[in-house]
């Protein structure tokens, strides 16, 4: 209805880097911002309509892609990314008051966060068991709780200040200091956001078959254009064993003449593609376009196509009605 605040779903629970990126988005502050429990019960609260977008993990600067965010968004009802959030990562390690470091011998937390602090681990808790969790912050609050079966969490530091049942054992745990998780808002198929010459298009494309070639013709339409791949993974479909689809962020907006005649052609060889949208990219860096692949480029070559043409369907017309020389 007319002036409700809108609803957005995340990567819960409360205290997630999900959250800190949602809180990133210029009316997130005003929205009602709802926790999920994974990236697919997110996704589907956008679909069903009861969330007007929300905002999940889709690639991390050391451990690559989120696989669940990259299976969830191929599959069922399309959505559209519309903004992407670029979110610092640090970690502590948090117990519960009293316990110490030397005591700890199961830690939670969710994989990647475990995958980007093994060395820290691997130095100072040796041997320590890892306990997956859903998310870190899940996995920190789940210390509260009475039957924990774990001694330590690893999670941000939000977490940590905000509950007053957590201590912290140790700060700036992860192996990696300059580690960035990508996050992106996705919501329902609807008009593009605008172009603003700094922008990417993500994209699924299913293999069409698997054979020599087959990923090289899927390349070649973005080569081809000049178009610029920024990652590029592959998938499987599930179906069965080999059958994969590759996820794809192209550098440039889809009201690119290069862009769009990309999407084209991946159509033409596999017809499945589906598009994820075209958005601005979060580090502002403008696309460089090279002189033969600009929409200048493409509107030259297509009016010089269509003069050929028009000149020899006229010569057609004029010589139709002619009579053939006795």
């Amino acid at each position: 209805m007319p002036g409700s605040p809108l609803t957005y779903a995340f990567l819960g629970p409360e205290g997630t880097f999900t959250e800190a990126a949602l809180l990133q988005v210029p009316d997130a502050r005003q929205a009602v911002r709802v926790p999920a429990s994974n990236v697919n019960a997110a996704l589907d609260s956008v679909r069903d309509g009861w969330a007007d977008a929300a905002m999940v993990p889709i690639e991390n600067s050391v451990e690559g892609g989120v696989t669940a965010t990259l299976d969830a968004i191929a599959i069922g009802q399309e959505l559209r990314i519309v903004r992407e959030v670029l979110v610092p990562i640090s970690f502590v390690l948090v117990a519960r008051p009293g316990v110490r470091l030397e005591d700890v011998r199961r830690v939670s937390t969710h994989g990647h966060a475990w995958a980007q602090c093994r060395q820290w681990m691997d130095r100072n808790i040796p041997g320590a068991e890892y306990v997956p969790g859903s998310s870190t912050a899940a996995a920190a609050l789940g210390l509260l709780e009475q039957d924990c079966h774990y001694d330590a969490a690893i999670c941000a530091p939000l977490v940590a200040r905000e509950h007053a049942g957590l201590s912290v054992l140790a700060e700036n745990i992860g192996d990696n200091p300059g580690a960035v998780t990508r996050f992106i808002l996705v919501g329902r198929p609807g008009a593009l956001p605008a172009r603003t010459g700094a922008d990417k298009t993500t994209v699924v494309v299913p293999l069409p078959e698997d054979r020599p070639g087959a990923l090289m013709e899927i390349l070649d339409q973005f080569a081809s254009r000049g178009v610029n791949l920024s990652r590029i993974e592959s998938r499987p479909t599930g179906q069965y064993l080999g059958h994969y689809f590759f996820s794809i962020d192209a550098d440039g907006h889809a009201f690119e003449a290069r862009v769009a005649d990309a999407l084209a052609g991946l159509h033409r060889i596999s017809s499945g593609t589906r598009f994820l949208g075209s958005y601005p990219r979060a580090d502002g860096q403008a696309t460089a376009v090279p002189a033969h692949t600009s929409d200048d480029a493409f509107s030259a070559a297509k009016a010089w196509v269509e003069s050929i043409l028009t000149l020899k369907s006229a010569a057609g017309e004029s010589g139709s009605g002619a009579s053939p020389k006795a």
